[in-house]
């Protein structure tokens, strides 16, 4: 059997090497390996961390390596991981962290490359980390300290300053929570809550979503009222949705991005069985996920088929839609805790790139609601060029469309204060949820 540290090693790699992305790359590996509960608690703490901490464990490495050019791409990411585990792990003890390491040099490398790790691995464990006080530009310490990309730490800065965008980074390397929507078409809150704590679940109410469960300890998959289809994995930010969107039931409502289909189902099922949702995809495979998550909730209301959604035009009559929601691909620089892989795969470019295809999707579902309907525009970023600005220069090109300033009313309290007319910006350390980006405009009747 592969040691768990062994299969880190390997899922590091393939993220480092192929720009990969964690989750599918775990998922594949605990499979492969057939891993127990315990090892895979494990080894995605070790992935995770690993790659959240990147900058500040090659921080941490600079002062106990010589010629680090020379030294295997392999070679760095075992001393990453053995370091993480060293620093951010307390169950852990050192000795078997340097043991381990040692082990896995030999067996991938050859005695001098075991004799190096084991050098490093001890020169940390006896001379200690360096801090952070040298540094002393804001924009570097907060980059190296909370391991974000520079350029990415000096753009939040911008918009938001230094105060929020240390807070952001430091939630980013929090573990985030599993959150779920209970499917109050088929039971309640509280029997759900009832029901996973009979199951051995730890199980609390959500935070921000009356109709939300946050999991603290626990699989939920593998329970009987995931399987009966009583909850739907999502973040509590994305609930919101929705509710932005302020269905009747009856209406026809566009999602025009749906995969995986947490929004598609949740307008579903506040359409209490009337009216339908068309959801749309890029890709047929994605298709299959919303039919298939439908399908397990028992909603009969869901009608999903793969389009590109900058087309609709071509398939649907102007007017068609009460509700259209475009939930718009970008760059997920609101879920690095869900993603770490993402903060260190982008470029400031990938920014540019997707504000175009945003502002096409957009644009062309406008003719598809009908007057007096409502067109939601979210993504689960923070980044201003993909929010505000792309619905700023919507409204432009678009006159018969204004924001929607009730969208205040229907959502929970405790988001109020980040409401602006007929926007939300909810950022990571707000109230520990998805950073996400809500704009409601209502088409004139």
């Amino acid at each position: 059997m592969t040691n768990v540290r062994e299969a880190a090693l390997d899922v590091i790699e393939k993220i480092n090497k192929n720009q990969a992305y964690s989750n599918l790359l775990l998922n594949e590996t605990i499979n492969k390996h057939k891993l127990n509960r315990k090892d895979i608690g494990l080894l995605t703490e070790i992935v995770y961390g690993t790659i959240q901490r990147q900058k500040t464990l090659d921080f941490y490495l600079d002062d106990f390596l010589t010629n680090r050019k020379k030294i295997q791409p392999w070679v760095i990411s075992l001393l990453h991981l053995s370091l993480y585990q060293m620093t951010y792990l307390d169950r852990v003890p050192d000795r078997a962290v340097i043991h381990e390491a040692v082990e896995i040099a030999k067996k991938r490398g050859h005695k001098g490359i075991s004799g190096m790790v084991n050098g490093v691995l001890r020169n940390v464990q006896r001379k200690g980390l360096k801090d952070f006080s040298s540094i002393s530009d804001d924009a570097e310490r907060i980059s190296i300290e909370k391991s974000h990309p520079l350029w990415l730490v000096q753009r939040w800065i911008e918009q938001f300053g230094i105060a929020e965008t240390e807070a952001m980074c430091d939630e980013n390397l929090q573990a985030p929570y599993v959150t779920a929507r209970v499917n109050t078409m088929k039971t309640t809150v509280d029997n759900v809550l009832n029901d996973l704590s009979e199951a051995g679940l730890d199980v609390i109410k959500g935070e921000l979503s009356e109709d939300a469960i946050k999991v603290v300890q626990g699989h939920l998959i593998e329970t009987d009222v995931y399987k009966r289809g009583e909850v739907t994995i999502q973040d509590e930010s994305s609930m919101l949705v929705a509710r932005a969107l302020d269905i009747e039931s009856g209406q026809a409502v566009l999602d025009a991005c749906a995969a995986p289909g947490g929004k598609t189902t949740h307008i579903a099922e506040r359409l209490q069985g009337q009216g339908y949702v068309q959801s749309l995809d890029l890709h047929d495979h994605k298709i299959k996920l919303i039919k298939k998550q439908a399908e397990r909730l028992g909603l009969t209301n869901v009608e999903a088929k793969a389009l590109d959604s900058r087309l609709v035009t071509d398939e649907f009559e102007g007017n068609s839609f009460d509700r259209i929601l475009v939930d718009a691909p970008c760059t997920g620089f609101g879920v690095l805790r869900r993603k770490p892989d993402i903060k260190w795969s982008k470029k400031p470019e990938d920014v540019e790139r997707i504000t175009s295809v945003q502002r096409g999707i957009l644009d062309s579902q406008a003719s598809l609601v009908k007057p007096g309907g409502k067109l939601v525009y979210s993504t689960c970023t923070i980044e201003e060029a993909e929010n505000q600005e792309i619905v700023a220069s919507f409204l432009k090109e678009h006159p018969e469309f204004s924001f929607d300033t009730t969208m205040k009313e229907r959502l929970p309290k405790k988001v109020e204060a980040y409401v602006d007319g007929g926007e939300l910006q909810l950022l990571p350390h707000y109230f520990g949820t998805d950073g996400f980006y809500i704009a409601t405009l209502t088409k004139d009747s």
